[in-house]
């Protein structure tokens, strides 16, 4: 896995007096909102080096939405196993620009899908709740999570809303939070203890 650090792009980044303004506007504590930023990407960032959205591509849920478009996986899988598998498998991602590489073979075999298939942005949401983030279609949501970190950050406030984790944010709920937000597999990943430890340290940005 490429573990290079990929430096933020002038003029996109998300400020702090941009996360306390949207935080104070939903009620939460802003320390909140920026330990799920921070977890999320492991502060680095919304965008990649090249300009493009940070992403992460999940062959698992790529099997998942093909299904769904009555498409059979099974067909795909010769030359594929890195993009293509029945379950979640973290040996296969690769990192920053190398995961747009996974994506685009992805898109050669059905490009909704594989967009849909993918985590976007400072706050990783993956491309198939773009509906819960407020966007009829992917192809828009992508778009829109292009423009910059702010945007990325208005679209995951209406993902937040749409999926009642507004109150756990601001109880600091972090098991709940955790569950809802990084599916089943939170505990195993100490998701919930990243994100506890993350608080922390933001209460420390915004006294």
């Amino acid at each position: 896995m490429n573990t290079t650090k990929y430096p933020q792009i002038p003029g996109i980044t998300l400020t702090n007096t941009e996360i306390l303004l949207v935080a104070k506007s939903i009620n939460i504590p802003p320390a909140a909102l920026k330990a799920v930023q921070v977890v999320e990407t492991a502060g680095r960032g919304g965008f990649i080096a090249s300009g493009k959205p940070t992403i992460l591509f999940e062959g698992y849920i790529f099997w998942k939405q093909l299904l769904i478009r009555k498409i059979n996986p099974m067909q795909h899988t010769n030359g594929n196993a890195d993009i293509l598998y029945p379950k979640w498998d973290r040996s296969k991602y690769q990192g920053g620009p190398y995961e747009y590489a996974r994506l685009k073979r992805a898109c050669s075999i059905n490009e909704e899908a594989a967009y849909c298939s993918a985590s976007w942005g400072l706050f990783q949401i993956m491309g198939f709740n773009h509906s819960q983030c407020g966007i009829a279609n992917i192809h828009e949501f992508v778009k829109l999570m292009a423009e910059s970190e702010y945007q990325q950050l208005k679209l995951t406030v209406t993902f937040l809303k749409n999926n009642n984790l507004l109150s756990p944010l601001r109880q600091c709920n972090w098991s709940h939070f955790a569950q809802v937000y990084n599916g089943a597999g939170y505990a195993q990943n100490h998701y919930a203890e990243k994100l506890s430890e993350a608080y922390k340290k933001a209460v420390e940005l915004f006294r």
